[in-house]
């Protein structure tokens, strides 16, 4: 499978940037991360989150976007590109069915301000406009109620829940899925 592009230039609406991870990033990611409601809904692992783990997934995204797997994008302050306020990426890629996953997490500072709304509609119209997907989706824990919410804010219609659908933690964790068609981004 070809290489994913990444975003060129950097996909901004004035407000939020989204651009490519760097190593720089690494020790405010791994904070930004640590914050409890992250770890609940986006850390799987039983063992406690380290800046080694972040550092591991570093290395790995480069290679898994060569590969067309996945494109891993940080997301900062516009108006100061050094503060990361989080992460998005395009993942699950099945290109030959014309789909992929989208998803996106913030750090506490930057939440309730319409941030991940802004994120996702930078991300999923990037990904219809530049990837020629035909079919997004975007999946959260069924608890993970702001998550649903932005979903529906950019146009994602709530489509089920798959059961035990992902090892999480000690056990399997249920999934909201949603999905968003071109035309449908709002």
């Amino acid at each position: 499978m070809p290489a994913l592009p990444l975003p060129d230039p950097p996909l901004t609406d004035g407000v939020v940037l989204l651009r490519p991870r760097r190593a720089g990033d690494i020790p405010q990611r791994f904070r930004a991360f640590a914050d409890p409601l992250c770890l609940r809904f986006s850390w799987p692992l039983t063992e406690p989150l380290t800046e080694r783990h972040v550092r591991e997934r570093f290395v790995q995204e480069e290679p898994a976007r060569l590969r067309g797997e996945e494109v891993c994008l940080a997301v900062v302050d516009a108006r100061e590109t050094g503060r990361i306020w989080g992460g998005a990426s395009v993942y699950d890629t099945v290109r030959s069915e014309g789909r992929l996953g989208v998803g996106y997490w913030l750090a506490p500072e930057a939440r309730g301000r319409g941030n991940a709304t802004r994120t996702l509609r930078l991300l999923a119209g990037w990904a219809f406009d530049c990837l020629a997907v035909q079919r997004l989706e975007l999946t959260c824990a069924p608890d993970n109620t702001a998550s649903q919410q932005v979903a529906r804010r950019c146009g994602f219609l709530r489509e089920g829940v798959l059961r035990s659908h992902i090892p999480f933690r000690d056990g399997r964790r249920d999934t909201v899925l949603f999905g968003l068609l071109p035309g449908e981004l709002v």
